[in-house]
C-alpha cells in the first residue's frame, strides 16, 4: 500500500520517519507514524558439534548485554545473503560453505518497515572478525538445544534470535 501523503520528519544515518497519510482495507483514514529501516540479515551458525554462534552484545538502547546472532544492516544495492555472510565474518570470524534460507521476519509491523532476512550457514571454517568500534561483542558457542531453551524461558529477548534459532532448529538434522 502506498500513502496518499507521505511527510518526512526525521532523516538520519540510518532511519528517517515519516507521517503517512492511508486509508486501511476497511475504508478507515489514518495518520500513520512510520519508521524507515533499509532492512537487515542474520546468520544462525551451525557448527559440525550441533553448537550456534551467539554474540553476548551490549545495546545501549536496551540498557544491557543481549544474546544475539551475528546480524547486521543492509547496505545499498547488496542482496541480504551477501549482508548475512559479511556480518558473520565481522562480528563471528566465521565463514560458511552452505546456506539455507529460514524466511523473514517483521521487528514491530505497527511502526518499522525493517524486514530481517533469517538464514541457516554451515560448512563453517574460520575467518579474521572485523568489530566496528562502537560494538562490543563477546562470541560464544552454545548447544543449538541449548539456546533454543533460552529462546523460550525467556533468557534470549532479542526476536531476531529467537525466531532464528526456531527456525532453525526444525531445519536441522543435527538438532536432535
Amino acid at each position: 500500500m502506498k500513502p496518499e501523503k507521505q511527510t518526512l520528519q526525521y532523516q538520519g544515518r540510518v532511519i528517517s520517519v515519516t507521517t503517512d497519510k492511508v486509508t486501511l482495507p476497511n475504508g478507515h483514514a489514518a495518520l500513520l507514524e512510520v519508521v524507515h529501516h533499509p532492512g537487515g540479515a542474520v546468520a544462525v551458525a551451525l557448527d559440525a558439534a550441533g553448537r550456534v554462534c551467539l554474540l553476548r552484545q551490549y545495546r545501549y538502547v536496551a540498557d544491557g548485554w543481549l544474546w544475539e546472532l551475528p546480524a547486521g544492516k543492509l547496505e545499498p544495492n547488496e542482496p541480504p545473503l551477501a549482508t548475512a555472510q559479511r556480518e558473520l565474518i565481522e562480528e563471528a570470524g566465521v565463514r560458511a560453505d552452505h546456506w539455507a534460507e529460514l524466511g523473514v521476519c517483521l521487528s514491530s509491523p505497527g511502526v518499522f518497515s525493517e524486514r530481517l532476512h533469517l538464514y541457516l550457514a554451515t560448512g563453517l571454517s574460520a575467518a579474521a572478525a572485523a568489530h566496528e568500534a562502537a560494538e562490543v561483542i563477546e562470541v560464544h558457542w552454545v548447544p543449538l538445544a541449548q539456546a533454543c531453551a533460552w529462546a523460550l524461558d525467556g533468557t534470549i529477548t532479542d526476536c531476531k534470535t529467537a525466531l532464528g534459532l526456531l527456525r532453525a532448529r526444525n531445519m536441522s538434522p543435527t538438532s536432535g
